[in-house]
């Protein structure tokens, strides 16, 4: 019923945060065959969350009986196995009906949607640089998470001076270390700050002032997450791999928008696949992170289109 192929992409740069580095995208790619049809799905197991390649695969093919949209999270928990198959289910549906996969979904036909392009954690000297090459783009996400961040920032406001920046901690601060940095991102204009605390470690958040927007990334996964959210952040960070699907990622955004919170949609750093779904979830919030692809040296032989107006929805070729 499902098929599972791991496959690797090259990125144009190595990729660095404050967990560690990569030079490859490793992701997960589930294809649904029913009816002469077939539909896909991509996802990146992260081990932040315990998984790897090979315990999500182990997750798809536990997979039993009939499964729809709405029996999956009865068989699977959210997370990247979930989503894979998610997507892939929807792929298919929207083929089946000859329909694009918005329309199943009951919303107006999208658009583009501004994205973040994000620096990776390096020295100020090289983040500046990197910072100048794109100072063109209208928003740059800029990694942080060690010693140094505040040089870092102030060497990448000097090779962006009129760019919006938005920056993550990767949970990598204390709220000492964010209480002291606060004042100096607000006055180099930073937009929003992602994840400054260890999810699990981030009470601290609702005791502190906060000068601008907080994000939780690590802290929010689907709906079960936001009650532990209150009064520690101001926004969410939705990515599907997390969430374990469009299917919660859509109910995710429409109950955390309910409750007051900003959204924002992120990625893990995979190919166009994994984004032409985000990209639904994208349409009118906040702050979009759909960058994966512009960071990759190959991509899907169909691959999303990116310009100045944005990330630009799937084609049907790819997905939906």
């Amino acid at each position: 019923m499902f098929e599972i192929t791991p496959e690797s992409f090259r990125l144009a740069e190595t990729f660095t945060i404050s967990r560690g580095s990569r030079d490859v995208a490793d992701v997960l790619t589930v294809t649904f065959r029913e009816n002469g049809l077939e539909g896909q799905g991509e996802c990146v197991p992260y081990a932040r969350y315990g998984e790897t390649m090979e315990s999500v695969q182990e997750q798809v093919r536990s997979l039993t009986g009939p499964i729809t949209r709405a029996s999956l999270a009865d068989q699977l928990p959210a997370g990247a196995a979930r989503n894979a198959v998610d997507c892939a289910l929807w792929d298919w549906w929207a083929k089946s009906e000859g329909k694009r996969a918005w329309d199943l979904a009951g919303m107006v036909s999208p658009g583009p949607v501004i994205t973040a392009f994000t620096l990776s954690l390096d020295t100020p000297e090289k983040m500046q640089a990197s910072a100048a090459k794109h100072a063109r783009r209208p928003l740059l996400k800029i990694k942080l998470g060690g010693e140094g961040d505040m040089a870092r920032l102030e060497a990448v406001r000097a090779g962006a001076p009129e760019t919006e920046i938005i920056v993550d901690a990767n949970e990598g601060w204390t709220a000492e270390v964010y209480s002291e940095l606060a004042p100096h991102l607000a006055r180099l204009g930073v937009k929003m700050v992602e994840q400054p605390l260890p999810a699990g470690k981030d009470d601290m958040l609702a005791e502190i002032a906060r000068p601008l927007p907080v994000c939780a990334d690590e802290s929010c996964h689907d709906r079960a997450s936001l009650p532990d959210l209150k009064g520690k952040y101001d926004m969410v960070n939705i990515k599907l791999d997390k969430a374990g699907g469009l299917t919660e990622a859509l109910a995710l955004k429409s109950a955390a928008e309910a409750e007051g919170y900003g959204i924002m949609v992120g990625c893990m750093v995979g190919t166009s696949l994994a984004m032409a779904p985000a990209v639904l979830v994208a349409q009118g919030v906040e702050v979009v992170d759909l960058d994966g692809p512009l960071l990759l040296a190959e991509d899907r032989a169909v691959p999303l289109y990116y310009d100045d107006a944005g990330v630009h929805p799937p084609e049907r070729d790819l997905w939906g």
